[in-house]
């Protein structure tokens, strides 16, 4: 099975920013994050999305933990640019040993998919040695594929040009829709398309408004933007009619063409039922042509802030 299969068979996926969380979003213990993954994957998630800068390496230790019996059950995406101590090193020269503090702390001996996490553009150009010490490391077996988180349209059509890249992972959501496009192009060369900040940092839940007031790292969003993104969350309500607004945002993923996955980050027990469960909604034809209009019609010409 091709990893863009692989990818597409263990839908949905968890993002794993917020286990061991020491508070910049919400608090959460290693033995809470455990528990979190633990029933996780009993609820039938299979692909754990985490990174070294993830609570400084507590994410990718409390799922070493959690998932150490059933490793060969699991698809384990990490990430290489930012450090668990706070730092970031893009140097080719330390990718194989920051691997290699992944693989200690995930307790494992190899990534399903190690991601280059936002790299600078000379990178993704092909001016260093990067994709060289990956391909490297690939057939050395200590990671099974090699791919780029990004964001942008620019920085993608550079990626679909890089010889065995075989994962993207892209900010994709209602709200940021400028990438899809691409999304065939994408299926057509194997390469497999996760969708990060599916649900817009909680917005696409439907559980903020224009009154909601936020802290961490959520309080970059000024005054206009939080107005903005409300005014939009009523609208996207008045499409999704009787249908819960987070199983309209996750279907409307899952129906795009050549998308393989998505990794909304799960902080409760409470919220992995209901993500597990909505992932199964599919948004019918006209839902799906209003999103879109939404999205050309209110923010193409003026993109939200993220």
């Amino acid at each position: 099975m091709s990893v863009l299969h692989e990818i597409m068979k263990h839908r949905p996926g968890m993002g794993s920013w917020q286990l061991g969380s020491d508070g910049t979003w919400s608090a959460m213990s290693k033995q809470e994050g455990i528990e979190l993954a633990m029933s996780a994957f009993a609820s039938g998630i299979r692909l754990f999305d985490t990174a070294p800068g993830y609570s400084r390496g507590m994410s990718e230790t409390i799922l070493g933990e959690a998932l150490k019996d059933v490793r060969d059950q699991v698809f384990l995406v990490s990430k290489f640019g930012h450090r668990a101590d706070g730092s970031s090193d893009f140097s080719s020269a330390s990718i194989e040993g920051t691997i290699r503090e992944s693989l200690k702390r995930l307790q494992t001996n190899r990534l399903d998919a190690l991601l280059l996490h936002n790299p600078p553009f000379d990178i993704l150009e092909g001016k260093t040695d990067h994709f060289d010490v990956l391909r490297a490391l690939k057939n050395k077996g200590l990671i099974r594929a090699f791919g780029v988180s990004c964001d942008t349209v620019a920085e993608m059509k550079l990626c679909l040009n890089i010889e065995g890249l075989e994962v993207l992972e892209v900010l994709c959501n209602v709200f940021f829709q400028e990438l899809t496009p691409l999304f065939p192009i994408a299926f057509e060369q194997d390469i497999a398309i996760i969708a990060k900040v599916p649900l817009d940092s909680g917005w696409l839940t439907g559980k903020y408004d224009a009154s909601s007031v936020f802290d961490g790292v959520r309080s970059r969003w000024q005054k206009e933007d939080i107005l903005r993104r409300a005014a939009l969350v009523a609208k996207l309500k008045e499409i999704s009619g009787s249908t819960d607004l987070t199983a309209l945002s996750l279907g409307y993923l899952f129906s795009l063409p050549g998308l393989a996955n998505v990794i909304p980050g799960i902080r409760s027990k409470r919220q992995l039922t209901e993500l597990v469960e909505a992932s199964r909604f599919r948004p019918n034809p006209s839902q799906m042509s209003e999103i879109k209009e939404l999205y050309r019609r209110d923010i193409a010409e003026r993109p939200l802030p993220w």
